[in-house]
């Protein structure tokens, strides 16, 4: 190859972010599986589960009734307007639909919502451990994470007086909150995230705030941002309560100035969402009876995990308040080593998150556990 096209062949700086193990690890397992294995799949946080039976209905009906097109870049009305009345039946809030965005899951949310609100080299809060694409997103954006420490002493959760301390070292221009977290399983209350939320608007620092997790909460009920600030933007997703993973398909609730913007963005990166799968998601809101089933299977698996792992010297795990991760410390059982996830993968057949795919530094080895696959 001649030397002056080399280049052709390079990628670009601002792809160069790190991958994401989870998918990583779900690869070598596939390749486990294509060759006749058997792999027990603990390494990516989805549900066992399938989707609602009243939205694997409805999309069967409309891949019956003929055409699936485009929709309104914003999402189909009769969608909006449904997961609106959602937050008036959950968190009691009058929730205007012309605020609700739909979107490719969350990830396609926060690829939305990073671009909006932020411009190149702006400064992100995260918690950490947190949820690796948040900064690999802000990174791939030419935006800049900031990573703010959690310990014992603030339950794993990011509190307001670190992310000041962090703001005055060098501002920032946003804050991404998740409760319930992941991988800490850790929840604010609705007192905390309100300071939390009214801390980073006082000083100018935008909130995001992850409630993909929501309705999986165990030791107290959810709050949603959008009760606390009208300023903040929340995405969520029917990824993990409706166990919709594969049909990738999530939304947000905007600051009413916002939507425009994310409107444009959505028309240019997307077009629009996958009709079939906002059809399904409607229909999702009327399973709600066999979600809580598979829910209560979480809660026994939680008590199971949470009684069963100091019997066998795991005894130092973090709040398991929402969501179906347990993140315990394995340090005295294993050595973290080069190639550790591949070779656990390849001698016992089992997919799962051994390291610190979570937390970034070092720190002390967790593996995440997941609740949604012990009991059947």
């Amino acid at each position: 190859m001649l030397e002056a096209a080399k280049h052709l062949l390079m990628p670009s700086k601002r792809s160069d972010v790190p991958p994401f193990i989870v998918m990583d690890v779900m690869a070598a397992a596939a390749v486990i599986e294509a060759a006749g294995g058997r792999v027990v799949h603990m390494e990516v946080g989805q549900p066992a589960a399938p989707a609602p039976a009243t939205a694997i209905k409805a999309a069967q009906a409309a891949l019956a009734h003929g055409r699936i097109g485009y929709t309104e870049a914003l999402g189909i009305p009769f969608l909006r307007a449904r997961i609106a009345r959602h937050y008036a039946e959950t968190y009691d809030l009058d929730l205007d639909p012309a605020r609700v965005v739909v979107t490719t899951g969350s990830s396609g949310a926060f690829i939305l919502a990073f671009l909006a609100l932020f411009e190149a080299g702006d400064r992100v809060a995260l918690a950490n451990p947190g949820y690796p694409p948040y900064r690999h997103i802000l990174s791939a954006l030419g935006c800049e994470p900031v990573l703010i420490e959690t310990t014992a002493e603030t339950r794993w959760a990011m509190t307001g007086k670190a992310l000041i301390a962090a703001h005055r070292k060098v501002p920032l221009k946003g804050v991404v909150i998740a409760s319930p977290a992941n991988p800490t399983g850790t929840m604010m209350d609705a007192d905390v995230l309100s300071q939390l939320i009214a801390v980073a608007e006082a000083e100018g620092i935008r909130v995001i705030s992850d409630e993909i997790y929501h309705g999986l909460d165990y030791a107290f009920a959810a709050e949603t941002a959008a009760n606390l600030s009208e300023r903040a933007v929340v995405i969520n997703s029917f990824s993990k309560y409706f166990c919709m993973t594969g049909w990738r398909v999530g939304w947000m609730v905007m600051p009413e100035g916002l939507v425009r913007a994310v409107e444009r963005l959505q028309q240019n990166l997307a077009i629009s969402v996958p009709a079939l799968a906002q059809i399904a998601a409607e229909a999702a809101f009327d399973g709600c009876a066999e979600m809580e089933a598979v829910k209560h299977g979480y809660e026994e698996n939680r008590r199971i995990l949470t009684q069963g792992l100091p019997k066998i010297g795991l005894d130092k795990f973090l709040p398991v308040d929402g969501a179906f991760y347990l993140l315990c410390g394995y340090f005295t059982l294993f050595r973290r080593q080069p190639g550790f996830r591949q070779a656990h993968a390849q001698r016992g057949r089992r997919g799962s998150n051994a390291g610190h795919r979570f937390r970034s530094g070092e720190r002390p080895q967790f593996s995440a556990l997941l609740l949604r696959g012990l009991v059947c």
